[in-house]
């Protein structure tokens, strides 16, 4: 009975820590966009000017 108990609360560790760590990813990713959101809207103006102006060209998703 003991020996269920503590796996149960090693498997509960075990969650907590790969659930941290996850939280942690997220963290950082939205670090990254906050930090790069105007590079990011630029970019997209600078998509749209070129559509506009005729300089873009349609995505060939076979390259990817």
């Amino acid at each position: 009975m003991a020996s269920n108990v503590i796996f149960a609360i090693i498997s509960i560790v075990k969650h907590l820590r790969e659930y941290i760590v996850d939280l942690h990813d997220e963290l950082q990713w939205d670090i990254s966009f906050y930090n790069t959101q105007d590079q990011l809207v630029a970019a997209a103006q600078r998509a749209k000017q070129e559509i506009a102006e005729g300089k873009a060209e349609p995505m060939d998703l076979d390259r990817l």
